[in-house]
């Protein structure tokens, strides 16, 4: 039996804005919304051949540091560039450490992700 990765799913205070966020900082194609059986709306966005990116509703802020985070890498642009064209769309920068090949930023629900150098 084989099981396959389907979506990354984000707790989030305005999953409207973050899926927003992460469409465009990752070139996903597609946004859909939904309600389960509960009343709750999700957003859901999608690219052919990718997992989907899954963003639900909750009352409360984040509170800890992530238990999980996305490492993500540019293709065409350079790391440095990527961390700029992020910040623009509303990342954070958190931490870049000497020495480091990654540069860790925040989402803007501070959600924290690694900017690998370009692959």
């Amino acid at each position: 039996m084989t099981t396959r990765m389907i979506a990354v799913a984000f707790d989030c205070r305005q999953p409207d804005a973050l899926a927003e966020f992460w469409r465009e900082s990752l070139d996903y194609q597609q946004t859909e919304r939904w309600t389960d059986n509960h009343g709750v709306t999700y957003v859901e966005v999608k690219s052919p051949g990718r997992p989907s990116l899954l963003f639900q509703p909750v009352p409360e802020v984040k509170q800890v540091k992530n238990r999980l985070h996305l490492d993500i890498a540019p293709t065409s642009i350079e790391q440095r560039d990527e961390v700029e064209r992020l910040v623009t769309l509303g990342a954070k920068l958190v931490d870049e450490a000497e020495g480091d090949r990654w540069i860790v930023l925040a989402d803007p629900e501070d959600n924290e992700f690694c900017v690998l150098p370009r692959r």
